[in-house]
């Protein structure tokens, strides 16, 4: 009867222990989806702003195409002027 109420005591100690260790990592992560959340919303709401206050700055994508089409005009001018590239 003593083995039987021992391993009783040790399984419902193991089940306390796991559930605990899960319980505080999905509250960790819980937390941390809270933060990233956040972090996202902040960087969004900074976004916006930037663009409202400043229109003379071009959008990171417009730059690269702008420097994409400086590059092949450049291409164009060197094709027109016989140079090989």
């Amino acid at each position: 009867m003593g083995t039987m109420t021992s391993d009783l005591a040790t399984n419902l100690i193991t089940a306390a222990v796991a559930l605990s260790a899960l319980s505080i990592i999905s509250l960790a992560a819980l937390r941390g989806w809270r933060d990233w959340i956040q972090l996202k919303r902040e960087e969004l709401a900074a976004g916006h702003s930037l663009a409202a206050h400043d229109p003379a700055v071009p959008h990171a994508g417009s730059r690269i195409e702008i420097a994409d089409l400086k590059e092949r005009l450049r291409k164009l001018e060197a094709i027109a002027a016989g140079v090989d590239l």
